[in-house]
């Protein structure tokens, strides 16, 4: 097989009574830069913007810096079984799709379980972000109508309002094209990279900015190899939108080729942004001093503190711009493979289809608007026990990446089942990423580590793995009536070659 699986293009007939009438594959239309600007914009989020102070007391300002400068190099690691694999696949489902190719469809379907609860859920704290914003900028708005507490955090009917507008706006704005919701992503990332350089210049200019500020560099607290590595562990949440390229590699204008460096140089600005706001929150001020006083936003009071009120616009922009490029690369993410489950039946054929004009998900978008609803009337507090625990999920797509690709890849000199998969530096980089992933793995569940998820995450990933076994049992019967062929060609636009069966 010298010839890589190519989508079709053209319908494919089901004969089953839940199959979909027809697999319509989604419209070429996406630009490299459109795609670049996806996957910036869903790995930097919010964190970047209001979570630096929770880093630094964890592991210091070096530390911080340190611990995700190795998390963005390991995910290129990671990077290099995606970047091949979308070439060779591309289609819709990014993780999912290759895990069906190589160890079959009961565990891809372990791998979009854990990978729609993933995206789902940071769809939702994304939303949820702006209430923490609007509390910082309009708390009158934000703090009307108190509700009740949960896991000692108030939840206010402003909030929650504020959070369902944003999720219902850029549900429409996807369901509307995909192309025109890539093309917003790109203006919205620039913005973003624009306020984040003026203020990384801004403040380092000021008088208040010092580098003595900076000290101690690792958290007297902790020990600094222990900071480090707990910054590490959270690069799966904190850097995971890149793999949002291979989930839309189906509807790349483009070479699918050009998938990997979209990949690294997605990584790298996401790296060098994390990286940024660490260093104008720790060299504004005292980082020690700011922490003491408990502030409920450290970067603001520290920036706008060096800058004065055009420092707080600029970061309320930034991090707005944050929030929504999040909230629009997830819900790309998150329909896109719910798609690619439909189209293998292994959700209602219902997801399968395309909304008749705009060509887009639109079943699963408005699934992920449904779930995400139901969000923001939970607190933050009980949300962030979800997206921690959905670490591991996308840990798990990472390692059956890797595997998938080391399968594929060939030793240097070895016949190539794939074009251009003989490469001996590729496969030990598929092997590398496999190691990076059983690492993130050690570091969230061995006990001890300093990373380890908390016990409420650990309730909600036992429920939630309980809610899929149960739903694969009652689909079960249903998928015994389903051939490999026809699921291949739904989810793939062919049949896998002969030497990849049997998983």
């Amino acid at each position: 097989m010298k010839e890589p699986i190519m989508s079709t293009g053209k319908t494919v007939p089901g004969n089953q009574p839940d199959a979909p009438a027809h697999a319509t594959r989604l419209a070429k239309n996406l630009k490299p830069h459109w795609v670049w600007a996806i996957a910036l914009g869903s790995a930097v989020g919010w964190g970047a913007f209001v979570l630096p102070a929770d880093w630094m007391d964890t592991a210091g300002p070096l530390g911080a810096l340190l611990g995700l400068a190795i998390g963005g190099a390991l995910m290129i690691v990671v990077g290099v079984s995606y970047g091949f694999l979308a070439k060779v696949f591309p289609v819709s489902g990014g993780a999912f799709a290759y895990t069906l190719v190589g160890f079959g469809r009961t565990h891809a379907y372990i791998c979009a379980w854990f990978m729609t609860l993933g995206y789902v859920s940071i769809v939702a704290l994304n939303a949820s972000a702006l209430g923490l914003l609007a509390k910082r900028v309009v708390p009158q708005i934000a703090e009307i109508g108190y509700l009740y507490t949960i896991a000692e955090w108030d939840v206010y009917l402003g909030e929650v309002l504020i959070a369902t507008a944003a999720l219902v706006i850029f549900a429409v704005i996807n369901i509307g094209g995909g192309g025109n919701s890539a093309r917003l992503q790109f203006y919205m990332c620039l913005l973003m990279l624009g306020a984040v350089a003026v203020i990384f210049v801004g403040v380092l200019a000021s008088p208040q900015g010092q580098a003595s500020n900076m000290e101690p560099l690792f958290s007297p607290d902790t020990a600094a190899v222990a900071g480090v590595l707990a910054i590490v562990a959270i690069a799966p949440w904190a850097f995971i939108g890149f793999d949002n390229i291979p989930q839309t590699a189906e509807e790349f204008s483009f070479s699918a080729s050009k998938a990997f460096r979209l990949i690294v140089w997605s990584l790298i600005a996401a790296t060098l942004l994390y990286l940024a706001m660490i260093v104008a929150t720790a060299a504004g001020a005292p980082w020690q001093d700011e922490l003491a006083e408990q502030p409920l936003w450290l970067t603001a009071d520290v920036v706008s503190g060096a800058l004065g009120p055009i420092g707080l616009v600029l970061l309320c922009l930034a991090a707005f711009m944050g929030i929504a490029t999040g909230l629009n690369g997830f819900y790309v993410a998150g329909s896109r493979v719910l798609l690619a489950m439909g189209r293998a039946q292994m959700i209602p054929s219902a997801f399968a289809r395309v909304h008749p004009k705009h060509g887009t998900p639109s079943v699963g978008i408005w699934f992920v608007l449904a779930v995400c609803l139901i969000a923001p009337w939970f607190g933050r507090t009980a949300l962030s026990w979800i997206v921690d625990m959905a670490s591991i999920g996308f840990t798990f797509a990472f390692a059956y990446t890797c595997l998938c690709a080391y399968r594929m890849f060939r030793w240097s000199g070895q016949p190539e089942d794939v074009e251009g998969a003989a490469s001996t530096p590729r496969k030990l980089a598929a092997a590398a990423g496999v190691v990076v992933a059983l690492i993130f793995t050690v570091l969230l569940l061995a006990p001890g580590s300093p990373a380890q998820l908390t016990m409420p995450s650990f309730v909600a990933m036992g429920a939630w793995i309980l809610i899929g076994v149960l739903f694969f049992i009652s689909r079960r019967r249903h998928l015994k009536n389903v051939s490999e062929d026809e699921i291949d060609t739904a989810v793939l636009g062919a049949p896998r070659p002969q030497w990849l069966r049997g998983g």
